[in-house]
C-alpha cells in the first residue's frame, strides 16, 4: 500500500467518514529504496547514533534515520563491505571474521530501534514494513572474498539475512575478475561459476557491479534469475570500466535485470594522495575516537574547498539517469547512489535531496507508476524472482 493511501485510511478511521486522499509530494507517496548503502561503516563509531541527525558540515555520513525521513527514503540494502586482501587461508579467515562482525553490527544497530526501522528478508517483508510506516533494512555483501573457497559459508550469510551479493570488488579474487583489474580468469573462475549456482539455490540476488565485462556476460548466461547492478552507470555516458556499456545494459534488461544508477564515475574521480589518505582513515572511522572523527571530517571538508572529488552536479546525474532509462526502459532501472561509499555530488549531497530526482522525472513526463517502479518495484520484482527460484 502506498504511504499516501495508508494515511488516508487512517484519517478516515479517525473521523468515521471517508476522506479524499491528501495532496502531497508525489515522492513521499512512493515506496523508495536504495540498493547500496555503505553507512554500516559508521555504525560502530564511538559517540555516534544512526537515530540522530548529522550535518554534512560536521559529519561525513550521508544517511541517518532523520534524513531518511526528510528524503522519503524508505530503506535499502546496508552493505557488508570487505576490502580485498590476499588469497590465502589467513587472508580468508581475517576477511570472514570482519564480514561476520560487520553483519552483526548491522543487526545490533537496526534492532536497537524497533519502532523506527525493521529488518527485511523478502520482498513481502519490505512492502509490509513500509506499509506500517517504518523504515526497511535489507543486507547485502559487497565482495564475496570473505567466503574463501568454502561456498557453504554463503548459506551462513543468507541465514543472517543477506539477500544481495557481488562476487568481487576492485581487485580480482577467487571468484571473478574485477572491472578495475587486469584479467586473471577472463571472467568467472571455476569456483565463481559454482558461486552463481549456489546464489540461485539460496534465492540470493546476484550483484554484478564491480565485475568485469566477461564476468558479467558469464553471470548473465549462467544465472537462472535476473541480475542487479547495485551501483553502476552507463559507459556510453562516461567511459570507465566500473560502468556498463549500453549494449550490455540492453542485454541485462532483456534478461529481466536492472541497473541501479549511481552518482560515481559520471567523470574521473579526483583521488589525490591526500584524499586517498583520508579515505583510508574513513574506512576505519569506527575505530576512531570522537576527537579523531571530528579531525577527519575537518580535513575532508577543507580538502573539498580546494579540490572537489567529483566534477559533477545534479544536472549531470540527471543526464546519466535519463540516458540509462532510455536504453534500459523503466522496468529495468533503479537507484544506488553509493551513499557513504564515495557517492554524492553538488546538488545531491545526501539523501535529503532524493525528492529532486522524482520531481525532475515527473517534469520529464514519467508517470508516478513508472517512477515508483524505478524507486522500488524493479528491485522487489528481482528479489521475488530469486525467492521463487529458491522455492523451486
Amino acid at each position: 500500500m502506498k504511504k499516501s493511501m495508508l494515511l488516508a485510511l487512517m484519517l478516515a478511521g479517525c473521523s468515521g467518514a471517508p476522506v479524499a486522499e491528501p495532496v502531497q509530494n508525489p515522492h513521499a507517496a512512493m515506496l523508495t529504496l536504495d540498493t547500496h548503502l555503505d553507512t554500516p561503516m559508521h555504525f560502530g563509531r564511538a559517540g555516534w547514533s544512526f537515530a540522530d541527525r548529522h550535518e554534512l558540515t560536521t559529519d561525513l555520513v550521508q544517511v541517518d534515520m532523520p534524513r531518511m525521513a526528510d528524503g522519503n527514503l524508505d530503506g535499502g540494502f546496508f552493505a557488508i563491505y570487505t576490502a580485498q586482501g590476499p588469497l590465502t587461508p589467513a587472508g580468508y579467515a581475517a576477511a570472514r571474521k570482519f564480514a561476520l562482525g560487520r553483519s552483526d553490527l548491522i543487526d545490533s544497530t537496526i534492532t536497537r530501534f524497533p519502532d523506527r526501522i525493521v529488518p527485511a528478508r523478502t520482498a513481502a517483508d519490505v512492502e509490509r514494513i513500509a506499509a506500517q510506516g517504518k523504515l526497511v533494512a535489507l543486507k547485502s555483501m559487497e565482495n564475496s572474498y570473505p567466503l574463501g573457497e568454502d561456498l557453504t559459508l554463503l548459506a551462513e550469510f543468507h541465514r543472517r539475512g543477506v539477500r544481495l551479493a557481488g562476487p568481487v570488488h576492485s581487485s580480482n579474487n577467487q571468484f571473478a575478475d574485477s572491472a578495475t583489474d587486469t584479467p586473471r580468469w577472463n571472467g568467472l573462475s571455476p569456483l565463481g561459476r559454482q558461486w552463481v549456482a549456489e546464489m540461485n539455490r539460496l534465492g540470493m540476488v546476484i550483484d554484478a557491479s564491480h565485475a568485469s565485462d566477461d564476468a558479467f556476460d558469464q553471470m548473465l548466461a549462467l544465472s537462472k534469475t535476473p541480475l542487479l547492478l547495485s551501483h553502476s552507470g552507463s559507459r556510453d555516458v562516461f567511459d570507465h570500466p566500473r560502468n556498463l556499456d549500453d549494449a550490455r545494459i540492453r542485454k541485462l534488461a532483456e534478461a529481466g535485470g536492472a541497473i541501479c544508477v549511481t552518482t560515481v564515475y559520471l567523470s574521473d574521480m579526483n583521488l589525490t594522495p591526500e584524499r586517498e589518505k583520508l579515505f583510508a582513515r574513513l574506512e576505519r572511522i569506527g575505530e576512531l575516537s570522537p576527537a579523531e572523527q571530528a579531525d577527519l571530517t575537518a580535513r575532508w571538508r577543507a580538502l573539498d574547498a580546494s579540490e572537489s572529488m567529483w566534477a559533477d552536479d545534479f544536472e549531470r546525474f540527471m543526464v546519466a539517469l535519463l540516458h540509462v532509462i532510455e536504453v534500459a526502459g523503466v522496468d529495468h532501472v533503479c537507484f544506488g547512489a553509493d551513499w557513504d561509499g564515495g557517492g554524492g555530488i553538488a546538488g545531491l549531497e545526501d539523501i535529503t535531496a532524493l525528492p529532486k530526482i522524482t520531481a525532475r522525472l515527473k517534469a520529464e513526463g514519467y508517470s508516478d507508476a513508472d517512477i515508483e517502479k524505478m524507486w522500488s518495484g524493479n528491485v522487489l520484482r528481482i528479489l521475488q524472482a530469486a525467492e521463487q527460484e529458491a522455492d523451486r
